[in-house]
């Protein structure tokens, strides 16, 4: 008996030390898991017929996307606060521009411009609550021009929201 308990004991203390304290193998399956929600959050709008990709924003659920034949444009919710359009056209900054210049209804102010974007808040001069944040975006991808809008469904999106989902989309690099 003497001779079978020290064997059994040191068997134990190999077989334990052999396993570990588990934090390698939780580490391990954290980034993982961490990986799996990254690639989860890229959508590819390929089978829309669009070489474009969707990484949704940390934090917004999974998105819903729905093509809509009467207007030509998908349209893409993930939550309140994310809501954009997109469009096959060239898209003119220029005309986008004069109509907000000559929009009699709202007052419109250019916060943020670049060639292929578009930053701006409409607001009611009677009413100073309804202030709206707008953009348009023109993405180029494999020979094709789309526009990206936000979804002016009244929905009252903050800056930091227009630029979430300016950035949310980009061209798929070819395979």
């Amino acid at each position: 008996m003497k001779a079978i308990f020290p064997s059994a004991v040191i068997a134990a203390t190999l077989l334990m030390s052999a396993c570990g304290d588990g934090k390698s193998d939780a580490a391990k399956e954290m980034a993982a898991a961490a990986d799996s929600v990254k690639a989860a959050s890229t959508v590819d709008l390929g089978q829309y017929q669009m070489p474009l990709l969707l990484e949704v924003p940390q934090g917004c659920p999974a998105p819903s996307i729905v093509w809509k034949d009467a207007s030509g444009k998908l349209e893409i919710r993930a939550g309140e606060r994310f809501g954009l359009t997109i469009m096959e056209d060239a898209g003119d900054m220029q005309r986008l521009k004069g109509d907000l210049d000559r929009d009699l209804l709202k007052k419109n102010t250019i916060l943020q411009e670049t060639p292929d974007e578009l930053v701006y808040q409409s607001q009611f001069p009677d009413d100073s609550t309804l202030v709206f944040i707008h953009f348009q975006r023109v993405v180029s991808a494999a020979g094709r021009s789309f526009v990206i809008q936000d979804m002016d469904n009244g929905t009252a999106f903050s800056k930091d929201d227009v630029d979430r989902m300016a950035g949310s989309i980009s061209a798929k690099q070819p395979a």
